[in-house]
């Protein structure tokens, strides 16, 4: 895979086969990250059980209940936090090298969606 790079209004995602160590990136409107493979993984791991774990809330919440989920790795710690349809995403490092992101509700399908995108091999 050559590099790619996914972006749209306060997101974007990127991978770069070619580098050495931080072959991914992640951003927001005002911050990014570069991620080892290792940490893209589980990135793109626990974003779809916080997704499936949202989605599955919606029978077990009244309407105007929110949640808040967490899953945790040895790479990252990551957060949806508002209702099962609707919530933000947030992340932090957690393996010696500090850094977070977070992404509004309103953009988080996007990025799900294009993390999906992305072939990671």
């Amino acid at each position: 895979m050559m590099a790619m790079l996914k972006e749209g209004a306060g997101w974007r995602l990127g991978w770069d086969d070619q580098r050495d160590k931080f072959k991914a990136l992640v951003g927001g409107e005002y911050w990014a990250l570069e991620l080892t493979q290792s940490e893209f993984e589980d990135f793109r791991r626990l974003a779809r059980q916080l997704a499936e774990t949202m989605a599955a809330m919606a029978t077990e919440l009244m309407p105007d209940e929110g949640i808040t989920c967490e899953q945790e790795t040895q790479h990252l710690w990551m957060e949806a936090e508002g209702f099962h349809n609707s919530y933000s995403l947030r992340f932090i490092l957690l393996n010696g090298r500090g850094g977070e992101g977070t992404w509004p509700a309103a953009i988080v399908p996007e990025v799900l969606h294009s993390l999906d995108r992305i072939n990671v091999f």
